[in-house]
C-alpha cells in the first residue's frame, strides 16, 4: 500500500494581515508543510506570521517586488515542491476558504481520479443566495469564456481560488508563462488543458465575511475578455491543427467557410435585390439558406467532438504506470 503523499499548504499574502494568523491557525495536521507567500505585502503579513506563529510547518518566502497572485502561487509551487510536496493545496490568506476542506480538494488527486481539483461555489443552489447577484452573473459569463478557451466544459466557477494540484502535473506546466495577476486561476485551467490534465470541481459554500477583495470588475473585464480570446484560438489551433488533426479540424474549417460563404452571399443578393426593388430570386435564398444550415451542422458537429474531448484519465497516473494507486 503505497504511503500518504507529502501535502503542503500555499498561501499567497497580500493585504491579509487581520485574518492570515486565524487561516494558518486553523489548517489541520494532514498538512506537512505551509507556504506562505508575502507578495511585498504593505502591511507586512509574512513577518507578521514570523512573529506569532511558531508552528514548525510554517515557512515563510517573501517577494521584494509585487508578483501578483499568480506569481505568489508559483513561488510556493516552488517551494513546496523543493521541500518534497506530492500535492499542493493553494488557499487564500482572507479567510473566505475554510482550511476543513483540504482534505476533500486532496482525495480525488490521491485517489488516481484528478490531476488538479478547484472549488464551486454553485454546487449547491441552496447556498447561491449568500453570493451577492453581480458576482453570480460574472461567474456565469466568466464560466462560459473559460469553457470556450479552456476545453473545460463540464466545469464552473473558474475563478474560485481553492485549489490543489499534484506535482507531476505542476512541473510539465510552464509556469514562467502562467499569468502572474488576476487572470491566474484561468490560464491555469488553459495551461492545464494543452497537457490534458484531468481537473475536477469540489463544491464548497460562498463565504463572505469583512474581507476587501483587491478585485475589481471593471478594470479586468477589458484583459479578462482580451485573454479568454487568445486562449481559444490558441487551443483550437494546438489541438485540433498543431499535434494532431481529426475529422473534427475539417468540420470547424469547412463548417466555417460555407457559413461564411452562405452568410456573405445571401446579405450580398439581398442588399442588390434591395436597390434594385426587386424580390429576391428562389435560388439564390435557397443557396443561402443551405449553405448556413450546413455549416452550422459542421460546426455543431465539432463542438460535440469538443465537449467529448474533455480529459478523462489523470495525467500523474499515466506519467508513473508502474506505482500503484492508494489501496492497490
Amino acid at each position: 500500500m503505497k504511503s500518504r503523499p507529502l501535502v503542503a499548504v500555499v498561501i499567497p499574502a497580500y493585504k491579509v494581515k487581520a485574518h492570515i494568523l486565524d487561516v494558518v491557525s486553523s489548517i489541520g495536521s494532514e498538512v506537512a508543510l505551509i507556504v506562505v507567500v508575502d507578495d511585498a505585502c504593505p502591511e507586512l503579513s509574512g513577518q507578521h506570521v514570523r512573529d506569532n506563529i511558531t508552528d514548525p510547518r510554517v515557512q515563510v518566502v517573501v517577494h521584494e517586488q509585487n508578483q501578483g497572485v499568480g506569481g505568489a502561487v508559483m513561488t510556493g509551487y516552488r517551494t513546496a515542491m523543493d521541500a518534497g510536496a506530492e500535492i499542493m493545496v493553494k488557499i487564500d490568506g482572507d479567510g473566505q476558504m475554510d482550511p476543513s476542506l483540504i482534505e476533500a480538494f486532496v482525495m480525488p488527486i490521491t485517489g488516481g481520479y484528478a490531476d488538479y481539483t478547484k472549488g464551486n461555489r454553485f454546487y449547491s443552489l441552496e447556498n447561491i443566495h449568500r453570493m451577492p447577484a453581480v458576482r453570480i452573473f460574472g461567474n456565469a459569463v466568466l464560466s462560459f469564456m473559460t469553457k470556450l478557451s479552456t476545453g473545460y466544459w463540464d466545469l464552473f466557477d473558474p475563478t474560485n481560488g481553492y485549489t490543489a494540484i499534484h506535482r507531476d502535473a505542476a512541473l510539465v506546466l510552464s509556469m514562467d508563462k502562467i499569468s502572474k495577476r488576476y487572470f491566474f486561476e484561468t490560464d491555469m485551467l488553459f495551461r492545464l488543458g494543452l497537457v490534458r490534465a484531468k481537473v475536477v470541481d469540489v463544491p464548497m459554500d460562498a463565504f463572505y465575511g469583512d474581507e476587501v477583495s483587491n478585485l475589481k470588475i471593471s478594470k479586468i473585464l477589458g484583459e479578462f475578455l482580451g485573454k479568454h480570446t487568445k486562449n481559444f484560438f490558441k487551443r483550437i489551433f494546438y489541438n485540433y491543427f498543431l499535434r494532431g488533426m481529426s475529422i473534427a479540424s475539417l468540420e470547424l474549417v469547412v463548417g466555417l467557410l460555407i457559413f461564411v460563404f452562405g452568410i456573405a452571399f445571401g446579405t450580398y443578393h439581398w442588399i442588390e435585390s434591395a436597390a434594385r426593388q426587386v424580390a429576391t430570386p428562389v435560388g439564390t435564398v435557397m443557396i443561402s439558406a443551405l449553405s448556413v444550415l450546413c455549416g452550422l451542422q459542421l460546426l455543431l458537429a465539432f463542438l460535440s467532438f469538443d465537449f467529448a474531448s474533455v480529459p478523462r484519465s489523470a495525467l500523474h497516473l499515466l506519467r508513473r504506470p508502474h506505482q500503484p494507486r492508494n489501496g492497490d
